[in-house]
């Protein structure tokens, strides 16, 4: 018997570091791994032995004798990505601990408190003495994972039990509700801990550079997202739905995930964590089609494949697709003839032609993927009342799938555009920026300006290497930049810290901050949850700041 890798997947890879015979691929150290859509189990080489489903912190792996109908699909993939990857040898990726000085006494602050900072935690502090503080602007902690995550991915969500895993060490301290920049500045950390590691990901949407991209009714997907997600800076944010068209401009898995909140039934969805004013607004929404526009083809879809699997199987909704607009490329298509495609990208391409041929159900809603549409114009006077975009077509003899603008010329109503094509980061107070990609200028964590590296300064995440890459990804770059620390400390390139007594706790105080800590979150998980129990689901999300400050102060809700 074999196991299986599901949708759920995120790409952690802690199944392939317990696994011992090397059958979970691709690694963090093999070059797919950065864009790969999950991890695959090779159904020839697994012993059955069940580390990986003791490992996988989402609930992912499956034995084959439990999948259901619709997961089999995934043991078809699994066996067609062995076919085209040969794997020998044993497992590439290694987990030494650096060699630190027997007498060591380490500081390092964390600022952002998302995946990728948490995974740089857990590799420092898998060395003793030393002591990691992390800070968040926010009063809660998990990032992306607690306000990006659709609320109706409960699995994804459950590896914020990894993170709370790391948290619980006895040398991690949490200091929340802290800006840095404003309520203490980058050279007070620095001159407080040996090393300070940026981990403040890509908080804001790339503009889509068209006429009306600010009218009213065009809106960002990230501020979406953090709508319904109970995002403090966002439940206060309105949204109009007494429209029966959305379009979301943009085909990767933030797309999907803004589409599908807008076609679930309320009632699901109140079964879930997202915010209630979300599941209220939505109970009264007239929206019956969500339409998602992308520039290029369905070989170049940024959605994975687990999306489209999980997309559809929705109960009462239609995925429609024009079978016209699902051409491909002219080295896709080659390679297809040839045998020669990727087993994923094969399997994509295969899900989205099935789609395209199944029939509609009467009174179904609609979840519209067209291809090769590009907007040049959100139109509306005072309000978005429609999207202006235009066919493109391939480039012949182009690499990467280039396409350009034909003369054909469309508008489709719609009353809410959203736009959806990708985060980018912010320049961080004290500290080199590249405007042009959106992150930190570094070298495999080290922060440089100009070529110099900044000592004691890092980042990880998409602050990092730009806005790629999921939970996975993340994990791997998070223990890269903490290796990078734990390297120059044992070099002795960090030096002591100029304030080797001080605390910035004491610092924080007396500037009348206040600070959310491990007993403060700890209050605030606990009501949430309680609450959640309380009407079904796995937690009731406290939206505004004063409600979760009063719960950390020990108010009770």
């Amino acid at each position: 018997m074999t196991f299986v890798i599901t949708a759920p997947c995120c790409n952690d890879a802690s199944c392939a570091a317990v696994c011992p015979v090397n059958c979970i691929h691709p690694t963090p150290d093999e070059p797919e791994f950065a864009t790969a859509d999950m991890l695959y189990i090779d159904p020839d080489s697994c012993v059955d032995c069940g580390l990986c489903l003791v490992a996988c912190p989402v609930s992912a792996i499956v034995p084959e004798h439990q999948l259901v109908e619709r997961d089999r699909r995934f043991l078809e993939v699994s066996v067609d990505y062995y076919r085209d990857h040969r794997v020998d040898g044993p497992a590439a990726f290694t987990d030494d601990l650096i060699p630190l000085p027997p007498d060591h006494q380490m500081r390092v602050a964390i600022v952002g408190a998302g995946p990728a900072g948490f995974y740089a935690a857990e590799e420092l502090l898998r060395h003793g003495r030393i002591r990691v503080d992390m800070f968040d602007r926010l009063p809660t902690p998990y990032g992306l994972v607690r306000g990006g995550v659709a609320p109706d991915h409960p699995q994804t969500k459950a590896v914020e039990q990894t993170l709370a895993g790391i948290a619980a060490h006895a040398n991690f301290n949490y200091l929340l509700n802290v800006t840095v920049g404003r309520d203490v500045t980058h050279q007070e950390l620095a001159d407080n801990y040996h090393a300070v590691i940026y981990a403040v990901g890509a908080a804001t949407e790339k503009s889509l550079g068209i006429p009306g991209e600010d009218l009213p009714g065009s809106v960002s997907g990230v501020d979406f997202v953090g709508w319904y997600n109970g995002h403090p800076d966002h439940a206060g944010d309105d949204y109009r739905f007494d429209h029966e068209r959305a379009v979301v401009i943009g085909n990767g898995n933030v797309a999907i995930d803004i589409a599908r909140m807008m076609l679930r039934s309320p009632d699901d969805l109140a079964l879930t964590d997202a915010a209630d004013h979300a599941v209220e607004s939505l109970r009264m929404s007239r929206v019956s089609e969500v339409v998602l526009l992308a520039r290029r083809g369905v070989a170049q879809a940024a959605y994975t494949l687990p999306e489209l699997v999980a997309l559809g199987d929705m109960p009462g909704i239609d995925v429609v697709i024009d079978p016209a607009e699902l051409a491909l490329d002219e080295q896709t298509l080659a390679a297809r003839d040839a045998g020669t495609l990727d087993s994923v990208l094969a399997a994509k391409i295969a899900l989205a032609e099935e789609l395209s041929i199944r029939p509609p159900v009467p009174g179904n809603r609609r979840l519209v993927l067209r291809f090769l549409q590009a907007p040049t114009e959100i139109v509306g006077d005072s309000e978005v009342c429609a999207v202006r975009m235009v066919r493109t077509e391939y480039l012949p003899g182009a690499g990467q799938a280039r396409v350009v603008a034909t003369d054909k010329t469309t508008e489709l109503a719609a009353g809410l555009v959203i736009s959806a094509i990708g985060y980018r980061g912010q320049p961080v107070p004290g500290i080199p920026f590249d405007p042009a990609r959106g992150v930190v200028p570094n070298e495999n964590g080290r922060v440089h300006d100009s070529g110099r590296i900044q000592t004691g300064v890092y980042v990880t995440g998409w602050i990092k290497r730009g806005a790629t890459g999921g939970v996975g990804v993340n994990r791997r770059c998070g223990q890269e930049t903490a290796r990078a620390v734990l390297s120059d400390y044992a070099a002795g390139d960090l030096g002591e810290p100029r304030q080797r007594g001080a605390s910035v706790g004491s610092l924080l105080e007396s500037r009348n901050v206040r600070v959310v800590d491990k007993v403060g979150w700890a209050r605030i998980d606990a009501g949430e949850q309680a609450e959640g129990r309380a009407s079904g689901r796995r937690r009731a999300k406290i939206v505004s700041i004063p409600d979760l400050l009063a719960v950390a102060d020990g108010v009770i809700r």
